[in-house]
């Protein structure tokens, strides 16, 4: 090395002989060495190589061509730019002409009139377009604006480093020694590489606007440098290695290239690439020059004060200098070294204490979760977004990966733009191997592409319950909704949403369509449907939370309660085809097939009409016939029974008794069994006949079938050839050709087709309906039903006339009606009260069976509600407060039929277990009540204490008697109560006498069990079952909302109340749909059946006799123990065995048919009103039975009973000739009268007949 050659001075001439002896003959052991003794200074050569044979060092020459290069150029632009100054204003009267004229639009230029002595000055216009468009040509290439000019300037990037490498390699080399171009490799690429360079240089110089500016810019500086010197090299035949380190400096432009490249897209990303870029380039540009002072030696010193570094060696010595630790074993002798040494120290001690702190912190801070989803072939995956936490997500894991569902093979991915705490982490990672987590927004494109949101099934969005203002939350959840169909729109979306009315903002999304999969599960509707179901039928609630919500068996040895709800609380809904072993039969027989042979209970089909429109269509009755391809609605424990119903076989499996054992058959009938009726009803025509498939003219394809097959399998004996066409044609009027819809993957997130249709089915034609001529003495004119005819409906009222006073409540003696206590004020957010009334007035029901409503609470609040409950019947509010005792007497509360405790109050406390401090109080309160027995004595010997339509008992024919309340309440306990609880652990609090541990789950509490408390956790489990099923949503909405459609939602969200209807045959018949009632086994045509009779037997006979659907037993809580005086508190059996033993005081779940008739006069069911109203005030009620009771009654006892009942009932039936179903017959709705003594009711009874009742006080029903 030269360097090695310059440090002769302090060992003598015979060391550094001998040190550059060794190295040139460890580089070529054939080349001679000559020592050139000429000032000390020795330079390695070639004999082969034409090279200063004297070792005269050329390094200054190398330099010269630089410094030339820079300072001439340098004074050629200043000196250009001080003649052009000195020309501009010498001769400034040249400006103004020259400034117009490129001013002058070519198009309005009048060049043309111009003489052609003018033609001189257009000259240099010509000349200046000229340049300005090479100088634009220039500033493109260089810009990246186009493919091209990206492309080279990632060429110039790369080819700069390259030069940086081959310095490397050549930076083991002597600085200074004598190169055959020709020869030398490495020489030859790094000439290609600058002439590229300088090529690249001219396009700069071209395109640049300041031509001084230009000249000292950084990246010029580096090619002065750099590019002249290898043509010296050239020339020469030696190399300097000199200042071409210097090419590290274009390493500051790494993040532009990356840039350009659209690798770097995020504002951090870009920042942490500049600041490493920086960072190095400075560190190796430093070391470049620490090498070359340091190998060469002081000039001064001519050389001698120089020590052999390596450049690694150099680059470890800058960095313990800028980290100032400094060891000392490698250090700078030259003075050059050394001075610059001490300014860079300054520099790069502030750089290294800014710049790797800063490094450091964005490489900590970027998001550990900010990856991209990778899809896995053959598995697919949802993405999963909105409010992300522990509870939300163990809620969701727990239901959408249960062990019952068929196997799951989605992949869940999370996005949420705050990273998971520890806990929800720790839940991640047990969940690993299907759940993915990533860090972003789906308000950002770039998030929703790392996620394949493109790809995904679906979308869920999970809403926050607990939140202090609903709408904001939803109007959130709304803005995700527009992120993502914006980013794709055919995606499928369900999302959770708090408010009803929100929902309509959903319609305004253009890409939102409910027929595609997308689905808005209401909170807020759906709890105020399940609450408003228990009203109807106490402990259903409890029931349909746990159908919808998938949980494990858990099995209990002791005869306790909990052994017989938990076995119910197993059972879950599912969704499976029918086998073509059921085309043709009606509903109840395929509902008895499945659930005595199959052990599943089928509640609902999928009906397609005739226009191809879907329907779910809850127990429809023997006019419905089953259709190929039609899907069943199941309740069973796992997702393997309901396969059953698919795979049964008629042929094969009529003989088995065990169900476990019907699986697929190989049964060769099952591709005919396959075959539409329609099919089968030609070849049976054809086989009539006696004539080929060709050749009979009934057939109109080529059905090829064997004769005796078709004769065994089906036998149509009451066909016959000559009516044979006959059949066909009204086959085909009855069944029109149907495709059977293409197999849909059952319980495994295919999406299935949405229940798009609003359309109820009707049961009979509404003309010919047995009773119908009166239509319920119902004027067309009149309106009585909303414009969709599914509820009742009634004109607007000001709130003003439905205010009761706490007198004029406490004058009127209400029964049988629903108590809403409800917290909120001013500023409360709503509950949406509609929703809870709205299946309250169903129009299955007839106007004497709707439960009056009273509300108390706040006026302020229920004003703010109000707009939305004007238009329903029976609706009174008393103003005043829950917790206040005299309010709830003056309601009746102990004669209510249900009290529904809500909470409006959204309050921000830190304490969870204050969230229902109200509704709790308010409970206890209730239940803390004492009264006394004075109205039950009233009400058992007066009928008029009733008001009319509150009787709902049935005529003898019927089964359902409803509840049959006790004659008295006299302690709060036994009030039908149902709180709603925001916080599950809250239920602990309900009840005082359970022994419920704080951190059992909801579902296993003894008030949930029972039906007395629900929390809106548990509609969690519908984001699960609507993916997996998009019809399970449509079944819930239909069983629990009432008969809410897609139409109607429309409506409420255009006008936002409900519209009046005329009635039509169209909107009366779509009253024809089952509802929810619970059947009393005390008395009634079932009473044989309630006394240690089998389940399943009832199941058979109500399903035959009454087309009535049993899915459930309300039992009391101690009815197993036999005690003489049990507990009144009963809980919920979901779907037992056939064999289960039933008890007396046991009601029974049903599904009940609409009953034309019930609507007509109620003069003729006057006798069985009171009937059960007389039998009432022995046996109290069958909440309360002991069942002793029924053991100890004797047929002969019941008999007298039966005929006292009679020749009561016959007298008092002429003195209700009023009570009929008509309202406008039946305005007065409110008895007044004062409940202090028998002696007054005596005296009620006697002006009874005379007309004596005093007028409602402010609800005037003739208008309803």
């Amino acid at each position: 090395m030269l360097a090695e050659a310059g440090g002769t001075a302090p060992h003598g001439r015979d060391d550094s002989s001998m040190r550059t002896s060794n190295i040139n003959n460890n580089r070529n052991p054939d080349y001679s060495i000559l020592i050139s003794k000429m000032e000390d200074v020795v330079i390695p050569f070639s004999s082969e190589v034409p090279c200063d044979n004297n070792g005269q060092r050329m390094w200054w020459a190398f330099l010269a061509s630089s410094m030339v290069t820079f300072f001439g150029g340098l004074f050629i632009i200043l000196l250009w730019r001080t003649l052009k100054y000195m020309w501009t204003v010498c001769c400034h009267c040249n400006v103004k002409p020259k400034e117009a004229q490129k001013v002058i639009n070519p198009a309005n230029n009048p060049s043309a009139d111009k003489p052609k002595g003018d033609e001189k000055e257009e000259v240099p216009i010509s000349e200046v377009g000229w340049m300005t468009s090479v100088k634009d040509w220039a500033g493109v290439m260089i810009s990246a604006q186009t493919i091209t000019g990206r492309v080279l300037v990632v060429l110039v990037f790369a080819l700069s480093i390259g030069a940086l490498g081959i310095y490397f390699i050549d930076s083991s080399d002597p600085i200074e020694s004598c190169q055959n171009f020709y020869k030398d490799f490495t020489l030859q690429i790094d000439m290609a590489f600058n002439v590229f360079f300088l090529l690249y240089f001219g396009l700069r110089f071209i395109a640049a606007n300041d031509k001084l500016w230009f000249w000292l810019e950084v990246n010029s500086v580096v090619d002065f440098f750099t590019v002249p010197p290898v043509f010296v090299s050239v020339y020469l035949n030696r190399s300097w290695l000199g200042l071409r380190f210097l090419r590290a400096l274009r390493l500051i432009q790494f993040s532009e290239i990356l840039q350009f490249l659209n690798i770097l897209k995020t504002s951090n990303s870009i920042k942490l690439v500049n600041l490493c870029s920086i960072f190095i380039s400075t560190w190796l540009t430093a070391a470049g020059f620490i090498h070359l002072v340091e190998n060469s030696g002081d000039p001064w010193e001519n050389f001698q004060n120089s020590q052999s570094l390596s450049y690694w060696e150099c680059v470890y010595l800058l960095m313990v200098t800028m980290s100032t630790v400094g060891y000392g074993d490698v250090y700078a002798k030259t003075t050059l070294g050394r001075l610059f040494m001490v300014f860079f120290i300054l520099g790069g001690l502030a750089m290294f204490a800014s710049y790797v702190p800063e490094i450091i912190e964005l490489i900590g801070n970027r998001k550990k979760y900010g990856g991209s989803y990778s899809a896995v072939n053959g598995r697919k995956h949802i993405v999963v977004c909105g409010h992300i936490t522990l509870e939300s997500v163990s809620n969701f894991l727990k239901d959408f990966l249960h062990k019952d569902r068929d196997d799951v093979n989605v992949e869940i991915v999370f996005l949420h733009n705050i990273s998971p705490n520890l806990e929800l982490e720790a839940l991640f990672k047990r969940h690993f191997t299907q759940v993915e987590f990533y860090q972003g927004s789906v308000l950002n494109p770039h998030d929703l592409a790392r996620v394949k949101i493109e790809a995904a099934d679906a979308c869920l969005i999970l809403a926050n319950k607990y939140c202090a203002d609903p709408d904001a939350e939803d109007a959130s959840n709304i803005m995700r909704v527009i992120s993502i169909k914006n980013y794709h729109p055919k995606i499928r979306i369900i999302t959770q949403m708090l408010q009803y009315h929100n929902k309509a903002h959903l319609l305004n999304i253009p890409s939102w369509n409910w027929r595609e999969g997308d689905d808005a599960i209401c909170l807020a509707e759906l709890k105020a449907g399940f609450i408003a179901q228990s009203c109807l039928a106490q402990g259903l609630s409890t029931m349909l939370a746990n159908l919808f919500s998938m949980r494990s068996f858990i099995e209990i040895e002791e005869d306790t309660w909990q052994k017989y709800y938990l076995e119910g609380v197993a059972n879950e809904m599912y969704t499976e085809y029918l086998s073509s072993a059921f085309v043709g039969l009606t509903f109840p027989t395929i509902c008895e097939l499945c659930y005595v042979k199959l052990k599943l209970l089928l509640i609902a089909i999928e009906y397609k009409s005739e226009q191809r429109e879907s329907s779910i269509l809850i127990n429809p009755g023997n006019h419905v016939k089953m259709q190929e391809g039609t899907l069943g609605f199941f309740i069973a424990s796992d997702a393997k029974e309901v396969k059953r119903a698919f795979f049964y076989c008629k042929a094969c499996h009529d003989d088995i008794t065990d169900p476990k054992r019907i699986k697929k058959c190989g049964c060769k009938r099952l591709i005919y069994s396959r075959m539409s009726v329609y099919k089968r009803m030609k070849l049976a025509c054809c086989f009539d006949c006696g004539c080929s498939e060709q050749d009979c003219s009934c057939m109109s394809g080529s059905v090829h079938s064997n004769m005796d097959t078709l004769q065994r399998a089906y036998p149509l004996s009451s066909v016959s050839v000559h009516d044979c066409a006959t059949t066909l044609r009204a086959f085909d009027d009855e069944h029109p050709s149907t495709v059977s819809p293409k197999k849909k993957q059952r319980n495994g997130g295919m999406r299935n087709s949405p229940n798009c249709s609003p359309k109820m089915m009707s049961r009979h034609d509404p003309l010919v309906i047995p009773g119908n001529d009166q239509m319920e003495g119902m004027d067309m004119s009149v309106k009585r039903y909303d414009s969709t005819g599914m509820f009742h409906w009634c004109p607007s009222k000001d709130i003003e006339k439905v205010i009761l006073t706490r007198s004029e409540a406490s004058m009127t003696v209400l029964s049988g009606h629903v108590v809403v206590c409800i917290f909120g004020d001013v500023t409360s957010a709503l509950v949406g009260l509609r929703n809870l009334v709205m299946p309250l007035r169903a129009s299955n029901f007839h106007y004497h069976e709707l439960k009056p409503i009273v509300f108390v609470g706040s006026l302020d609040y229920l004003r703010r509600e109000w707009e939305t409950l004007h238009n329903f019947p029976k609706v009174s509010i008393l103003p005043g407060t829950p917790l206040s005792r005299a309010d709830l007497r003056a309601v009746n509360i102990n004669l209510c039929d249900m009290c529904v405790i809500l909470s409006a109050n959204q309050n921000n406390i830190e304490d969870t277990s204050l969230q229902d401090k109200e509704c709790i109080l308010a409970s206890l309160n209730i239940k803390s009540m004492q009264f006394d027995d004075s109205i039950g004595v009233l009400q058992a010997n007066s009928q008029g204490f009733t008001p009319p339509g509150m009787d709902r008992s049935s005529p003898d024919s019927s089964p359902v008697h409803g509840f049959v309340r006790q004659a008295s309440v006299t302690t709060g306990s036994n009030i039908p109560i149902i709180t709603e609880l925001v916080n599950d652990s809250n239920v602990q609090f309900l009840d005082q006498d359970d022994d419920d541990d704080p951190d059992t789950e909801l579902y296993l509490t003894q008030p949930f069990a029972c039906g007395t408390a629900f929390a809106v956790s548990v509609l969690d489990s519908l984001m699960s079952a609507t993916y997996f099923n998009d019809n399970i949503l449509t079944l819930i909405r239909t069983l629990v909302t009432g008969g809410a459609t897609p139409e109607l939602e429309g409506l409420l969200a255009e006008e936002n109340a409900l519209r009046g209807g005329y009635s039509t045959p169209q909107t009366l018949a779509n009253r024809d749909r089952c509802r929810v009632a619970q059947l009393a086994l005390y008395d009634g045509p079932f009473a044989d059946l309630g006394d240690g009779g089998c389940y399943g037997d009832l199941f058979c006979k109500a399903l035959k006799t009454y087309n009535m659907l049993c899915f459930g037993i309300y039992r009391l809580r101690d009815a197993h123990l036999n005690a003489p005086s049990p507990c009144t508190k009963r809980y919920v059996i979901t779907n037992p065995p056939y064999e289960f033993e039933l008890v007396p005081t046991d009601l029974i779940f049903c599904l009940m048919q609409f009953d034309h008739n019930a609507g007509q006069s109620r003069t003729s069911l006057s006798h069985s009103s009171h009937s059960s109203h007389s039998s009432s005030k022995k046996s109290s009620s069958v909440h309360s039975i002991p069942p002793s009771n029924r053991q100890n009654r004797s047929s002969k006892s019941r008999e007298s009973r039966d005929k006292q009942n009679a020749t009561r009932m016959n007298r008092m039936g002429q003195e209700k000739k009023w009570f009929t179903d008509e309202p406008e017959n039946t305005y007065t709705r409110n008895i007044q009268i004062k409940p202090m003594s028998t002696q007054m009711a005596n005296q009620v009874n006697q002006y009874k007949s005379t007309s004596s009742l005093i007028p409602p006080i402010r609800e005037v029903e003739d208008e309803c």
